[in-house]
């Protein structure tokens, strides 16, 4: 049974990883999917892959960290689609930078994207669910950085505590309107973002092993492991949980 079938659904950053991956199994349940990245051409690749499978989508160019960009595309997935029900909050940005070798630009950066970014979409699509009466659904995606900081991930992990923060005060904020603000909290996760940081194949095989090591049930997640999350969030299973967020990390912050 498709659990989410006509559900008028945005995913940012869907061009890659863990928004593809959502994308992918929102459009498999049988949800509208607009598929949000600021590369249009990444966007437009995972659309065609959904169309081809049978499911429906379109794709718009999106950069969360600007306003009327971010407007003009949750308008164009309301008119395309007819509502706008869920709204997926995953485009991020992670540069690892120690404590001294963190500079105001890369700061600012990472905030700009991972938590204005955010604020940004609660703001302009729960003012578009409000419009239209929806009891909508907002999910962001944060990461265990956002409560597990470390020496070398110090602008990152703050920026997800700040994207965090916002499924906290969204959640009060929005419940009047019968909208719920929720959360994923990936772990360590085999995506373009994480294997960009390492320099060459062998080194980023040597460290995948050592994350393993860490992790209770023994192997890092693929994209795929956060998406069940996020279809549960988005489904009617999850209608009384807002403020709350899934951690998916195989255990490692047990």
């Amino acid at each position: 049974m498709s659990r989410l079938t006509s559900v008028s659904t945005v995913v940012t950053g869907a061009g890659a990883g863990i928004g593809a991956a959502i994308a992918r199994r929102y459009a498999s349940e049988g949800a509208h999917v607009t598929v949000a990245d600021i590369d249009l051409n990444a966007a437009l690749a995972v659309r065609d892959e959904i169309v081809a499978a049978g499911g429906s989508a379109i794709a718009v160019e999106m950069d969360v960290t600007d306003r009327e960009a971010v407007r003009t595309g949750l308008v164009e997935a309301r008119d395309r689609f007819g509502s706008l029900d869920v709204m997926v909050n995953n485009a991020g940005i992670s540069m690892s930078t120690g404590v001294f070798d963190t500079t105001a630009e890369h700061w600012m950066r990472h905030q700009r994207v991972n938590g204005l970014g955010v604020l940004i979409g609660m703001q302009e699509a729960a003012k578009i669910m409000i419009d239209l009466g929806v009891r909508g659904k907002i999910i962001n995606v944060t990461s265990i950085s956002g409560k597990r900081n470390n020496a070398d991930w110090v602008a990152y992990a703050a920026s997800k505590a700040s994207t965090s923060s916002l499924i906290h005060g969204g959640a009060r904020a929005l419940a009047p309107h019968g909208i719920t603000v929720t959360g994923i909290a990936p772990g360590i996760v085999e995506t373009p973002l994480w294997a960009g940081i390492h320099e060459n194949e062998l080194d980023r095989a040597e460290r995948f092993a050592q994350y393993a090591a860490q992790i209770p049930l023994g192997y890092v997640s693929s994209a795929d492991d956060n998406a069940g999350a996020a279809v549960f969030l988005a489904t009617a299973d999850s209608d009384y949980i807002t403020g709350q967020i899934v951690t998916v990390d195989g255990g490692i912050t047990a």
